[in-house]
C-alpha cells in the first residue's frame, strides 16, 4: 500500500471533545434526580460525544439534564439554527467515524423539519441517534394550546419507514433501555438512524430513587457478520478460476486496515476495480487496477470492464441491478455475480432506495470489511504483507492553465490543487458536476461520499459534522457544493463558526438549478417545444445572491464572487490560511454549468430508451 498519504485513523479519537466546551455552564449544586437525568446517563453510557439540536420546550427537561446534571460534556450540546442541520451534522460525523452521534428534534414540528436529513442518513446507511419529544401524553397535564398542537398520537410514524427502529418509552427505566437499544441497533451493520420519542411528563417527573446501575457493554454485544469458512472457500475457488475478475467497491468503512485489505485482494487476483461517487472512497483511484474515474453513474470505461468480466464481486455496491443493466443491457449478465452485503435486511415497502432486484449467483449476507481479508488470505496465504505493498500510480490528472476567463469545474480543481499541493485533504462533499478524474483519492478519508438521499440542502450540514469528526486529524476538510445546496443549508455554517470547527466551503455557483434546466430541455425536445425556455423558474439571478455576504453574516470569512480562473489561487490561498488558523471560509466561485461524462452517458442512455 502507498504510504505517502497516511493520516489519523477515523477511530483514533480525532474529533472527540478534548477542550472545555465553548458554552460552559455554571456549576450546579446536587439536587433531586429527574426522569431526564436517567436519559442523560444513558447517553453518557453510550459515550456519545455530541448532541446537535435546535432548542424546543418538549425536551426542556433533557436539555437541563445535559447542561446542569452532566455539565455539557459527553455529550456536549451543539446549537443549530435548523433541525435539518442538526441531523445532517450527526450524519456527517458518522461518515468519518462510523459511530453514531446524537441529534434532538423538538416535538412533531421539529421532526418534520428534520425528516429530509433523516432520509439522507437512511439512504447512506449511516448510524444516527435521534431523540425527539412530545407534549404530555396525560392530557390533563398539557399547557393550553401549544402543548396540544405539539402532541402527536404516533410521532415515530413520521420517520418509521426510514429508520431502523423507534420507541416511545413510558418510564425512566424504559427510556434508559430504549437509548441503549437504539445505540446498539444504529451501530450494528447495516447501520442506520434510530428515533426515541420522550414524553414531557417522563422527563420532568422526579425519580423516586436512582435507577440500579447497568453495564452497557452487556446490553450492546458487538455484532460482526462474516462468512463461514465454507463460503470463503467457495468464493475463493470461483475467483481463483476467474480470468477477468472485477470488484465493485461500494459501501465500505473508512478504516485503513480494510482499505489495505481491498488493495491486497485486487492485486492478488489482478482484478479490475470500479468505485462510485455516491459512497466514500473505497479503493485508490490512481491504482493501475482501478478502471476509469468514479462517478455518480459508471463511466463508459467502467461499463465496458463490467461487461467483459467473467466474475463480478459486489462489496455492498449501491444499485447493483442498475449498474449491471447499464453494462449488459436488459439480458442476463454474462458473468458470475457474487454479492457481499446485508443491505437486504433493511428493505421495506415504503421507500424504493433498495433499487432494482439484481441477478446474483451467490450471496454472502455479511459485512464486506469482514469478508475481504479472509478472501485475501484464502487466495494468497498469510505470508503476503498488504501494509508494505506499493503500487505504481497512474499519471496525475491533467489540469487546465489558470488564465483569465470563465471557470470550469476543472479550473476549480486546478486552483485548489495549486494551493493545497500534496497535503492531506478530505472532500466532505462534492457536487453533481464534479468529474471523478479531477482528483485522485488515495486514502479512505480523501472522499466521504454523497448525501445519500439526493435531497438538495444537506451538503453544508453534513460537511460541518464531518469537519467536526476530522478536527485534530491534520486533514483539511473541503466542501465543494452547488449554489442551490448552499443556499438551502447555509445557516449550518453558523454552528461551525460558533464551535470553532475549521472548514473550507467552495460554492461552485452556476447561478441556476442547472440539473433541472437539463430536464426541462429534454422534456421540451421530446414534445417539440422551445428549449430556449428551459431557464425559466431555474436561474438564481437578477438579483445575484451575495453568497460571500451570507457567509460573513454568520462569522465566516466570505470571499468572492470569483469570476475568472486567474483569480482562483489567491482566493483559495486566503481561504485555506483562514481555515488553518481555525476558522471557516466560504469561497463563491462563478462556474460554467455542465455535466460530467458519466452523467452525460447516463442521459444519452435514457434518450436511447425513449
Amino acid at each position: 500500500m502507498n504510504d505517502s498519504h497516511k493520516t489519523a485513523d477515523p477511530h483514533s479519537g480525532a474529533g472527540e471533545p478534548a477542550d472545555p466546551p465553548i458554552e460552559r455552564p455554571v456549576a450546579a449544586a446536587a439536587t433531586a434526580l429527574f426522569g431526564s437525568d436517567a436519559v442523560a446517563d444513558a447517553l453518557r453510557a453510550l459515550d456519545i460525544p455530541y448532541i446537535a439540536l435546535n432548542p424546543g420546550a418538549s425536551f426542556r427537561g433533557l436539555h437541563d439534564s445535559l447542561v446542569n446534571y452532566l455539565g455539557n460534556v459527553r455529550p456536549q450540546l451543539l446549537l443549530c439554527l435548523h433541525e435539518e442541520h442538526a441531523v445532517a451534522i450527526a450524519h456527517g460525523y458518522a461518515k468519518v467515524t462510523g459511530r453514531a452521534m446524537a441529534a434532538a428534534a423538538h416535538s412533531n414540528v421539529g421532526l418534520m423539519h428534520a425528516t429530509m436529513a433523516v432520509f439522507n442518513a437512511w439512504c447512506d446507511r449511516m448510524p444516527l441517534l435521534l431523540i425527539g419529544a412530545t407534549g404530555p401524553l396525560d392530557a390533563s397535564q398539557r399547557r393550553p394550546w401549544i402543548e396540544w398542537i405539539h402532541t402527536a398520537r404516533d410521532q415515530g410514524a413520521l420517520v418509521r419507514d426510514y429508520t431502523k427502529w423507534d420507541d416511545q418509552p413510558a418510564s425512566p427505566a424504559a427510556a434508559r433501555e430504549a437509548i441503549l437499544r437504539a445505540g446498539w441497533l444504529a451501530q450494528t451493520a447495516p447501520k442506520g438512524p434510530v428515533y426515541i420519542n420522550l414524553d414531557v411528563g417522563l422527563q420532568e417527573a422526579p425519580l423516586p430513587a436512582p435507577l440500579p446501575p447497568c453495564d452497557p457493554r452487556r446490553t450492546m454485544p458487538a455484532v460482526a457478520a462474516s462468512a463461514s469458512a465454507a463460503q470463503i472457500a467457495e468464493v475463493a475457488g470461483i475467483l481463483a478460476r476467474a480470468e477477468r475478475p472485477l470488484l465493485l467497491v461500494g459501501r465500505v468503512s473508512r478504516g485503513t486496515a480494510a482499505w489495505a485489505a481491498r488493495i491486497r485482494l485486487a492485486e492478488t487476483l489482478g482484478a479490475r476495480v470500479v468505485t462510485d461517487l455516491k459512497v466514500g472512497a473505497g479503493f485508490p483511484t490512481d491504482h493501475p487496477l482501478h478502471v476509469g474515474a468514479p462517478g455518480i453513474y459508471a463511466v463508459p470505461e467502467a461499463r465496458d470492464a463490467i461487461a467483459k468480466a467473467d466474475v463480478i464481486v459486489s462489496l455492498d455496491w449501491v444499485d447493483l441491478a442498475g449498474t449491471l443493466q447499464a453494462a449488459f443491457g436488459t439480458g442476463d449478465p454474462g458473468a458470475t455475480i457474487i454479492q457481499i452485503s446485508q443491505d437486504h435486511t433493511l428493505h421495506n415497502g415504503w421507500s424504493m432506495d433498495h433499487q432494482g432486484l439484481p441477478a446474483v449467483d451467490l450471496l454472502l449476507a455479511a459485512d464486506p470489511d469482514q469478508v475481504v481479508p479472509a478472501l485475501a488470505d484464502a487466495l494468497a496465504g498469510p505470508s503476503l504483507d498488504a501494509d508494505t505493498q506499493v503500487y505504481s500510480t497512474k499519471p496525475a490528472p491533467a489540469r487546465p492553465p489558470l488564465v483569465r476567463g470563465p471557470i470550469s469545474m476543472a479550473h476549480l480543481a486546478a486552483g485548489l490543487h495549486a494551493v493545497v499541493g500534496t497535503r492531506d485533504i478530505s472532500f466532505v462533499h462534492l457536487p453533481l458536476g464534479w468529474d471523478g478524474k479531477l482528483w485522485d483519492f488515495r486514502h479512505p478519508l480523501d472522499f466521504l461520499g454523497s448525501d445519500g438521499g439526493g435531497g438538495v440542502g444537506g451538503g453544508p450540514g453534513i460537511s460541518v459534522g464531518a469537519a467536526l469528526a476530522l478536527k485534530g486529524s491534520g486533514r483539511l476538510p473541503v466542501c465543494i457544493g452547488g449554489d442551490g445546496d448552499f443556499l438551502m443549508g447555509a445557516t449550518a455554517i453558523w454552528t461551525a463558526v460558533h464551535y470553532r470547527i475549521p472548514l473550507l466551503v467552495i460554492v461552485a455557483n452556476n447561478q441556476s438549478f442547472f440539473n433541472d434546466e437539463v430536464h426541462q430541455e429534454r422534456v421540451a425536445r421530446m414534445r417539440g417545444r422551445p428549449v430556449e425556455n428551459k431557464w425559466i423558474g431555474q436561474r438564481i439571478d437578477d438579483p445575484a445572491v451575495d453568497i460571500a455576504g451570507i457567509a460573513r453574516a454568520q462569522g465566516a470569512l466570505g470571499i468572492g464572487a470569483v469570476k475568472s480562473a486567474d483569480e482562483l489561487v489567491a482566493a483559495f490561498r486566503a481561504a485555506v490560511a483562514h481555515v488553518d488558523a481555525g476558522g471557516v471560509a466560504v469561497v463563491d466561485v462563478i462556474t460554467e454549468p455542465g455535466y460530467t461524462p458519466a452523467m452525460v452517458a447516463a442521459l444519452n442512455h435514457e434518450s436511447n430508451k425513449s
